[in-house]
């Protein structure tokens, strides 16, 4: 391509409804594209969306990218919760994306109140795109700390997309007392433990963390780092190290450049990737890649920026970056390092929009920014390192459609588990203190094969024996553990509901738990204090 080719790439509108092919000019759907390229879903997103959606795309057209992808829009975002459809997205917009397999698309607002959830964890959650994989580099013109103290940046954050308390399975379980439950799977972990390491191996990356928290969610980060533990023993050319997450957050301010890629659970993850963008300038070049194995998702991470939106001085670079991961997912290589290569050689030459860079040197908007970067195609930047730009066998798609699941799949890590019920947790809604709570649950409990061991409240035992300054709520949790001359063999989970029954003509019940060993070993925590 000739500087003059580049030149005259222009931006082209995003509709909801149609995007015009770059050679006949007509409209496509998911049904009419020709055989020969591959068809990628495209939601343009609210706020800036369309702005740096459009600038993403001249961009991609200068680069010769829609020679080989087309773009198919739909209809996703602010406009689908306005007509009261909490997911965010329209019947057609999920059997497209499911039918590409692809989705690139722009940020996107969820409403503030009513019953919409976030449409970005909706996406990655219903398409089971369980990994999202944000990379760090430090940029030319890009002024952090770090560049000023020529300290290089290059991270790789892996964070598990699915799980956790991204769950959203919340309740309001009495007057003052709200649980969100945090689900943490052995298979989810291994999931996206498994992609990190098949990640760095590909990438050259020689050393893997797991942050986590181990040392105080014994249960949940105990098997994240456990199930990285075991997935490590398939990668002996790895390095693998564990680091808990506040100490992580600390070193990764102070020393970043002692770490190459850290794998975590989704909160955890969600928190220290958006640190990590903060080390390299903001979320405004922060890439993001939700990689499942069905469908992908590549997004911009950052906000709808409603109070610039329709101005044209939005940045597109995190699109832009965003875009190259999928291009690179997808097979285009030649044209991710052309894109990633101009993006570095403008950004070194002094281009910027009005949110970064040298303040003496004028701002271009949008439009004008992606146009600069277009003008730089097959240039190289001189004070980083370029990306090697391969010639042959590296410019065709190489990504495939799987085919849609017949139903949800139930993935595995531990069976054939001997289990047994050895007591249950039972959660009151009740004012009454500890020890009138004990009174009456152990007259209700005598006869059965159950004995009340614990109380607690907030997680800190309060009975039989604690702290008279320990503060309560009106939530406690009782335990019931099996008596002494009771055999597990003997009892099971009705036992459990016929004392519940009891319990429930008295108190309010929350919820309860059963207590189970698996294996023999303990499948519970015990109480603060305990």
């Amino acid at each position: 391509m000739t500087p003059h080719d580049a030149t005259e790439a222009r931006a082209v509108p995003v509709h909801s409804s149609a995007l015009r092919h770059p050679h006949e000019g007509r409209t496509v759907s998911a049904t009419d594209a020709p055989m020969t390229t591959t068809q990628i879903a495209l939601a343009a997103g609210d706020g800036i969306g369309p702005e740096i959606m459009n600038a993403t795309l001249s961009l991609f057209r200068a680069a010769g990218v829609m020679d080989h992808v087309e773009f198919v829009p739909v209809e996703m975002g602010r406009s689908v919760f306005d007509k009261g459809d909490t997911r965010g997205m329209t019947d057609a917009a999920i059997r497209t994306v499911e039918s590409c397999g692809l989705l690139f698309k722009g940020p996107m607002e969820t409403p503030k109140g009513g019953g919409g959830k976030s449409i970005n964890v909706t996406a990655r959650k219903i398409w089971n795109a369980f990994a999202n994989l944000r990379t760090f580099r430090t940029l030319p013109g890009v002024t952090t700390p770090f560049s000023k103290a020529g300290i290089p940046i290059d991270l790789v954050i892996v964070r598990e997309n699915i799980e956790d308390t991204y769950g959203g399975v919340e309740h309001r379980l009495s007057n003052d007392m709200m649980q969100c439950k945090r689900l943490i799977s052995a298979p989810g972990s291994e999931q996206v433990i498994r992609f990190a390491m098949k990640t760095a191996r590909a990438s050259g990356i020689k050393h893997v963390h797991c942050g986590h928290k181990a040392n105080i969610m014994k249960m949940t980060d105990g098997t994240f780092l456990d199930r990285f533990r075991h997935v490590a023993l398939d990668f002996p050319e790895i390095e693998c190290s564990d680091v808990i997450v506040d100490a992580l957050c600390m070193n990764l301010v102070m020393k970043p450049q002692s770490y190459r890629m850290v794998v975590l659970t989704n909160l955890q993850g969600d928190i220290v990737s958006d640190l990590c963008a903060g080390l390299v300038g903001g979320l405004g070049f922060a890439p993001s890649a939700n990689i499942g194995t069905h469908i992908s998702i590549f997004e911009a991470v950052h906000g709808t920026a409603p109070d610039i939106a329709g101005k044209g001085i939005a940045n597109p670079a995190a699109l832009v970056l965003s875009g190259v991961m999928m291009l690179r997912h997808i097979g285009l290589q030649r044209q991710a390092a052309l894109i990633k290569n101009a993006l570095l050689k403008a950004l070194e030459d002094g281009v910027r929009t009005g949110d970064f860079g040298d303040r003496t040197k004028q701002p271009l908007g949008t439009v004008d920014f992606a146009s600069a970067i277009a003008q730089r195609l097959g240039e190289k930047p001189h004070t980083v390192p370029a990306v090697a730009e391969p010639q042959i066998g590296h410019d065709t798609v190489t990504h495939k459609v799987h085919p849609k699941p017949a139903r949800p799949e139930v993935i595995r890590s531990h069976t054939h588990v001997t289990k047994h019920v050895v007591g249950f947790d039972v959660y009151l809604d009740t004012l009454q203190p500890s020890a009138a709570v004990a009174e009456e649950l152990r007259a209700l409990s005598a006869d059965s094969p159950f004995r009340l061991t614990v109380i607690s409240n907030r997680g800190t035992q309060v009975w039989p024996t604690g702290s008279a300054f320990t503060e309560c709520v009106d939530y406690w949790r009782a335990r019931f553990e099996l008596a002494s001359d009771a055999s597990p063999d003997a009892v099971d989970q009705s036992h459990v509901l016929a004392l519940l029954g009891r319990i429930a003509g008295r108190y309010a019940v929350g919820s309860y738990e059963l207590l189970r060993t698996f294996d023999g070993v303990r499948g519970y925590s015990l109480a603060q204090g305990q």
